[in-house]
């Protein structure tokens, strides 16, 4: 069940180019990694460190980046490839974490 934000936060997305993938009306993650990232992006917008908005926006960038990227092979998609990017200049944006940390982090 979700909690208020995090209905807001789905519903917010319906119908636009940044809506999340479902199945059957629920939200469809392929691994757990995407699950987890879709849930640090709610737990951090829900607890102010950024504005939904503002990380739907670096969510449409990052989809619109994409799309220009591959304008005939589409093969590679995945959307939360595409939202943990979002996520990551959010994350940044905010003072959160800085940039070198991320790419330390994945390195190890």
């Amino acid at each position: 069940m979700l909690t208020q934000f995090e209905h807001f936060a789905v519903t917010e997305m319906m119908g636009s180019t940044d809506n999340p993938p479902r199945a059957n009306g629920s939200l469809c993650f392929g691994s757990e990694w995407e699950r987890k990232a879709f849930g640090m992006a709610l737990a951090l917008a829900k607890d102010g460190f950024f504005e939904w908005d503002e990380f739907r926006d670096e969510l449409i960038g990052a989809i619109g980046a994409w799309e220009a990227a591959h304008p005939v092979d589409r093969s590679s998609w995945n959307y939360y490839d595409q939202f943990l990017a979002a996520l990551e200049k959010a994350v940044v944006k905010s003072g959160v974490i800085d940039a070198d940390e991320i790419k330390a982090a994945f390195a190890a």
